[in-house]
């Protein structure tokens, strides 16, 4: 087998599928492909349809690819049919690395060799993950944000036996398959954005650990804030406006002596029950509606935004 362009992939095969995964067939099948989906879960065929049906609102109102149809969908019962036609892989698995390793190496003895393996792994470098594969070179993370259906970044990055090639092909196959991509030079645990949400999230903790603010200031803190002006210019660009005419290099020359105040921790707290409930208590408290009907609501805001930036591109 020959590995196809990028662009000329027509087969997906999504290994697991629960959210993540769940996600990215919704994905890959709105932008028109075939997809085959294994998940080892004895109800996983019911789950993954409830999930596809759930997220097709919202992908049909964004638009849908030529060709775009549920009935693309096939829900085989072993892993290695569902990855024996496919033009590349996405493994979604939950995030344990022992997992992680024997998976893969199972995913690399069943596909045909050229074809690329991409992991959805959170936090795993492929360093730590390709060491069980027979062709390593091949296996490469795609690390999507929930949901993928609607999110359109993709971090990219190969392990320290991934081939470039792997790298730059995987790359420009979730360009050319509606995603924003993120080709990153050197590996990381937790790659770029979750490392950023990570040090947000810890400094919440100490936050509510403290009694210093509550669940509910600490969200409005961020979508009647900075998360309006992130969702187009980012943090970079954010402190850069904030030095006025001289840029960012007025505000690090003026601003610059706070970064030895302290106003964050990075380190995280003890993830005591105290801290753990009183978090869960202040969502619950924040607001009481279901999961559900916060999902409903996120997607048709998530849309919103999204259209309103589209339309501002010059």
């Amino acid at each position: 087998m020959t590995r196809p362009a990028p662009a000329d992939v027509r087969t997906v095969a999504c290994v697991g599928a629960g959210v993540i995964g769940g996600g990215w067939v919704a994905h890959f099948l709105a932008r028109g492909y075939d997809v085959i989906a294994w998940d080892p879960a004895p109800d996983a065929e019911d789950r993954l349809g409830g999930l596809v049906d759930a997220a097709w609102p919202a992908l049909a109102s964004l638009g849908l690819a030529e060709g775009a149809d549920r009935s693309r969908l096939s829900v085989v019962p072993d892993l290695e049919q569902a990855v024996a036609e496919a033009d590349v892989v996405q493994e979604s698995a939950p995030e344990d690395l022992d997992l992680k390793i024997d998976l893969l190496a199972r995913i690399d003895a069943a596909t045909p060799r050229d074809v690329v393996i991409s992991s959805s792994t959170s936090g795993f470098t492929m360093t730590e993950m390709q060491v069980g594969a027979v062709h390593p070179e091949r296996l490469v993370v795609g690390h999507p944000f929930n949901p993928p259906y609607l999110i359109p970044l993709v971090e990219v990055v190969g392990g320290e036996r991934t081939s470039p090639e792997v790298v730059a092909w995987v790359s420009q196959f979730f360009e050319h398959a509606g995603k924003s991509v993120i080709t990153m030079d050197r590996e990381v645990p937790g790659f770029i954005a979750n490392r950023l949400q990570e040090a947000l999230w810890r400094e919440a903790l100490h936050m509510i650990d403290a009694g210093e603010a509550t669940v509910e200031q600490i969200d409005a803190s961020i979508t009647q804030g900075p998360g309006l002006r992130w969702a187009f210019h980012g943090p970079m660009k954010t402190f850069h406006l904030a030095g006025g005419q001289g840029g960012m290099a007025h505000m690090l020359d003026h601003f610059g002596p706070s970064l030895k105040a302290p106003w964050t921790r990075l380190e995280a707290p003890e993830l005591t029950t105290r801290l753990r409930d009183a978090v869960v208590q202040g969502v619950d408290d924040a607001d009481g509606r279901t999961v559900h009907e916060l999902v409903v609501e996120r997607d048709r805001m998530l849309i919103a935004v999204m259209r309103t930036l589209q339309e501002m591109q010059p």
